[in-house]
């Protein structure tokens, strides 16, 4: 499939950078070719940042990079109508949402007015300004970063927001081997800044549309669906997975299917992806120090108490 040689040279490239992360890149990938966004939350130093630019320059595809701070407005965001003088009427000037990779840093630490602004455009893929919508060009990703750790001068992202994020990643600190080789790596110069790209936004877009027609049985649909709907009933959960989540699921499958050259999806896709896709959509019934980790563990259970169907087409 093509879609498998163009994530195999993102992911070569990437690796040039970021080491030992291999699971971590893949889901990446697989959001972008499913035109999703990712919620990056973890540690502060782990390479969030890193990540996030290794995979915007590996294509030629346009990047902005926002730092989220609690004084941010939603205009620089979107954009606003001006008053142009030299031509007596108002020209609507484009905020950084234009562009096809947006790398929104440290998205908590804006005030909920500003995280509101993203909303429509995550979902829709359109600004709307002044009575005129906007389109956004294709592909279009938002790829956010968090600190867990540090609360203080932040802002939770309300469900609403949680939910219009295709993946919730964590990085994780790198082993003995790839801290080693960061260090060889980085001890001269950056080699983000020497990455190049790798693939072109129609190649892109053409592994989007191609994820699309990847095929799944409908046994594999009805275990998506008991899976999600699962999360509705489960004792140790208070909110279960909305039907947007469900199909979320069902498209990160494809995506995962195409990345290792099928055309169509097995148990194993959806098992691989379900705690990514889903464990930022619930809300965990007991009070946990980390209720991340808690929604990631309510998953993984119930994805494992599951039958898997016997017989695939």
């Amino acid at each position: 499939m093509n879609t498998e040689k163009i994530c195999t040279k993102l992911t070569q490239n990437i690796k040039t950078v970021i080491s030992g992360k291999d699971e971590i890149i893949e889901k990446m990938i697989i959001s972008l070719i499913c035109g999703g966004h990712i919620l990056l939350e973890d540690m502060p130093g782990t390479g969030k940042t890193t990540l996030a630019k290794s995979l915007a320059l590996s294509s030629d595809a346009d990047f902005r990079r926002i730092q989220f701070t609690p004084d941010l407005l939603p205009t620089e965001i979107t954009g606003l109508n001006f008053f142009n003088q030299k031509e007596g009427d108002f020209v609507f000037r484009k905020g950084s949402a234009f562009t096809n990779i947006l790398l929104a840093d440290e998205i908590n630490r804006a005030t909920p007015r500003t995280q509101s602004s993203l909303l429509e455009c995550m979902e829709e893929r359109q600004i709307s300004e002044g009575g005129v919508t906007y389109k956004l060009d294709r592909p279009f990703m938002v790829i956010a970063t968090q600190n867990p750790v540090e609360t203080q001068g932040t802002f939770p992202l309300p469900e609403a927001q949680l939910d219009r994020f295709f993946m919730k990643l964590s990085v994780g600190y790198p082993s003995f081997e790839s801290e080693v080789d960061m260090l060889k790596n980085h001890g001269v110069s950056s080699p983000v800044s020497e990455l190049h790209s790798v693939v072109s936004r129609e190649e892109i877009i053409s592994a989007q549309d191609e994820v699309r027609n990847i095929k799944v049985c409908d046994d594999l649909i009805d275990y998506i669906v008991r899976i999600t709907e699962a999360t509705r009933n489960d004792m140790d959960v208070k909110v279960g997975v909305s039907p947007r989540g469900t199909l979320a699921l069902l498209l990160a499958s494809k995506g995962k299917a195409a990345v290792s050259g099928r055309d169509y999806v097995i148990p194993d896709d959806i098992k691989d992806v379900a705690v990514p896709v889903l464990s930022h959509r619930i809300i965990p019934n007991k009070l946990a120090a980390n209720k991340s980790e808690a929604a990631c563990g309510i998953i993984k259970r119930i994805v494992s108490g599951i039958a898997v169907p016997s017989e695939q087409v």
